[in-house]
């Protein structure tokens, strides 16, 4: 649960709100200058003058989305104005982008009236390739979507409507077959009657339910001819009067039951007189109709899908969204078409029988699932939605004629494969996942640190791990009063290492490990009231599951205790630094960037291999580049030699790793220049785990990426240890400290199974 701070402090810092406007093509030169304004930006100019459909190929058109509203009706908070909107309609942008790679503008328009706001909308098709209207209040919001259909040539479509529909209709398709019913027979009664839960029986109706077995429900009840209080859209479902009045009657006998409504308006009682196998989807958020697991317990025998991510089949919008646009942008498709929505819902419906790739497991928890009652709905962190659902959208508006560009789907379908924008989002959620499944101990040494407490409480408050505190109790105390933090309260362990009775045995332990590199029973006393040495100690005991440490302390200061306490890991030749540099579309893994100076061979092939083994354990399959500044050969010396040696231990040790080298950067990262000059080499796809030569290589690469490339790098992630010790950045961030937090549970996660099953590590 985000905490109020938090949330502020996440959207003001640094550069305030979520998004900023990047250059595509470079600007460095007065050449480039020249090109990108006066006198060479007259060129394009001219060209789209003659054909106005040449902005499609010369401007950003064909990948900018609008996301527009009047913020009249802003997720549960209701009318709260188009700037107090803003923050939500950013958040919409980002999620475009992460899932799709769509640019976005969102546009907060200040008025109501229908027609002057479809006057603003409509001048500004030049601009986009598609408008995505969102929290746009009802009955307006259908009248606005109708109006700016017919008057543009670009793709409308509001997403509280036919996103929710969409993907409830994949659901309702599979949930038939699974409870053994036919869509078409089916009947179905709704809660609600806004633009959401219209649109979403308009739909079902699209994919085969029948009018007239859809009981409609508002706040005043039945939805009847009989009375006079309807608008136009209700009166579509207002079916003859047969005596019933209220939800309780309609339920009876039903076989599906669809939410969109408020919280709690369905008993247990309720779902009892529903017809065998019943499909209730509760879509209320973030409290349902009814709970999940009040639903099973009334009704072992039913299929249930909620808005929420924590229980099964969660009906989640951006499952649709930004691969309806993705497909719809990349045929310039001129309108949302029906058959486009429909194509969607049943490529999403046709994912959820795919055999499912570890890496959703790894998201989910590691539990396996498969098509079934609680899984018949995609995951919302599946990347094979975006080359599953895209396509499918892109085809539908080829067959009905709204497409200015004919693709081949199949090609398609591989290019986005190939292109995924997910990876980055799917990885760090899978750590989290795996984390909250079972949390484990983990020791902060000087705690102190407010950055470092206000991740802990969000630590916490999300269930990641259960911390430990090392430091001066009233120190820490006092900077959660001053933070207002209730992680105290929470029962979060404190431990002062100058007070705790620990001491004398862990200094006896100090000695036992260093008696013979110089260390003294007076030098261990003095040591041990340190907190890193005293964590260390804690965590080699097994007092502790992991320790995450080094916002106040040097890199030197925090691994040379983890090197001489904790150890090497059996097996293990050394111990590696490695990076995980998430970028916008994808996710590298650098090493070694902290530990090994200048590795010879062996070391460089151990190097490989752990990473390649970590990067493995996360869902990824790595790919591996051993890098230098020759390619394959083309510069003969000693330091080239030491790389080409190294490839060939790998290979000896792992024949199954996809492997190569040695390659510059640019090779083991460009695909076409790899197979165009190198068409030899056995990396199928761009490289993912880049091993350096040495540590200043490494070091400098991961650097550089960083703050030239705006990458966020996660780590320094050690490797080889005998257990898990992750350290920090000096300038480590919030989400720096919980993100390697929720890393290093699954790496103790990882360590219990191994011990239980007395396998080498």
């Amino acid at each position: 649960m985000a905490r109020k701070e938090d949330a502020l402090e996440y959207h003001r810092r640094g550069r305030p709100g979520k998004l900023e406007v990047v250059p595509s093509k470079p600007l460095v030169s007065q050449i480039d200058l020249a090109l990108a304004y006066t006198p060479g930006v007259a060129e394009p100019c001219l060209e789209i003058a003659a054909d106005p459909d040449r902005s499609w190929d010369y401007t950003a058109r064909g990948n900018l989305v609008a996301v527009i509203s009047n913020g009249t009706a802003v997720l549960g908070l209701g009318d709260i104005g188009p700037a107090a909107g803003k923050p939500v309609m950013e958040g919409k942008a980002c999620l475009f982008k992460k899932f799709a790679d769509i640019d976005v503008f969102d546009l907060e328009i200040a008025e109501r009236d229908v027609d002057r706001f479809v006057d603003i909308v409509a001048a500004l098709e030049p601009t986009f390739g598609g408008i995505n209207l969102e929290d746009i209040a009802a009955p307006a919001c259908f009248e606005i979507e109708e109006k700016l259909r017919q008057r543009l040539r670009i793709p409308v479509f509001h997403d509280d409507q036919h996103g929710t529909a969409i993907i409830s209709g994949a659901g309702a398709l599979n949930a038939c077959q699974v409870a053994g019913k036919s869509l078409d027979q089916i009947k179905l009664v709704v809660s609600g009657a806004g633009a959401g839960a219209i649109a979403c029986v308009e739909f079902l109706v699209s994919l085969g339910m029948r009018r007239d077995n859809v009981v409609l429900c508002d706040s005043r009840g039945v939805v009847h001819a009989g009375r006079t209080d309807l608008n136009l859209h209700k009166q579509r479902f207002a079916r003859p009067d047969d005596g019933r009045r209220t939800l309780t009657d309609a339920m009876v006998g039903a076989d599906m039951f669809m939410g969109l409504s408020v919280a709690g308006v369905v008993s247990p009682a309720m779902l009892k007189t529903m017809a065998d196998r019943p499909i209730i989807f509760a879509l209320a958020n973030p409290d349902p109709e009814i709970g999940y697991p009040e639903a099973v317990a009334a009704r072992p025998d039913a299929l249930v899908a909620t808005g929420r991510s924590d229980y099964p089949n969660q009906v989640n919008n951006v499952l649709g969204f930004p691969f309806i646009f993705r497909g719809a942008l990349d045929v310039r498709a001129s309108a949302v078409t029906e058959q486009m929505k429909v194509a969607a819902a049943r490529a999403l419906a046709a994912l959820t029988h795919e055999p499912v790739p570890d890496s959703v497991f790894a998201a989910y928890g590691g539990k396996p699932f498969k098509f079934g009652p609680e899984y018949f709905i995609p995951k919302a962190f599946d990347p094979r939605v975006l080359w599953w659902v895209a396509p499918a959208v892109a085809e539908a508006a080829m067959a009905s004629g709204v497409a200015r560009l004919t693709l081949d789907v199949a090609e398609y379908r591989e290019r986005l494969m190939r292109r995924s924008s997910n990876a980055a989002y799917s990885i760090m959620r899978s750590i989290a996942r795996a984390a909250h499944r079972e949390p484990k101990r983990i020791v902060y040494p000087e705690a102190a640190n407010p950055t470092l407490l206000r991740a802990v409480q969000q630590i916490v408050d999300e269930g990641l791990a259960r911390p430990v505190l090392l430091g001066r109790p009233a120190e820490i105390k006092a900077l959660c009063d001053e933070l207002s933090l209730s992680l105290l309260d929470q029962g979060v362990e404190v431990i002062d290492p100058r007070a705790d009775d620990r001491r004398k045995r862990y200094a006896e332990r100090l000695v036992e490990l260093r008696h013979r590199r110089g260390m003294t029973p007076a030098l261990a006393s003095s040591l041990i009231t340190k907190s890193n040495y005293f964590g260390m100690t804690m965590l080699e005991q097994g007092d502790v599951d992991g320790l995450v440490s080094g916002l106040k302390l040097t890199f030197p200061e925090t691994v040379r205790p983890a090197l001489q306490i904790v150890g090497l890991e059996p097996g293990a030749r050394a111990a590696v630094g490695m990076y995980m540099m998430v970028l916008q579309n994808s996710v590298k893994f650098f090493g070694d960037t902290t530990i090994n100076i200048d590795p010879d061979a062996e070391t460089l092939a151990e190097i490989a291999v752990q990473m390649s083994d970590a990067v493995a354990a996360l869902g990824v399959t790595p790919r591996v580049a051993l890098i230098s500044y020759s390619n394959f050969g083309s510069v003969k010396h000693p330091e080239v030699q030491r790389v080409q040696d190294a490839l060939a231990r790998v290979r000896e040790r792992r024949p199954d790793l996809e492997i190569d080298g040695e390659m510059q950067p640019e090779v083991a990262l460009d695909e076409a220049k790899r197979k165009g000059h190198f068409p030899f080499s056995t990396l199928t796809r761009n490289a993912n785990v880049l091993v350096f030569p040495s540590l200043a290589a490494g070091n400098a690469a991961y650097q550089a990426l960083k703050v030239l490339g705006g990458a966020n790098a996660v780590g320094p992630i050690l490797l080889g240890l005998a257990k898990p010790v992750a350290l920090l950045q000096n300038d480590g961030s919030v989400e720096d400290i919980v993100n390697m937090t929720a890393y290093t549970v699954t790496k103790a996660q990882q360590h219990d199974k191994r011990a239980l099953r007395q396998e080498p590590a």
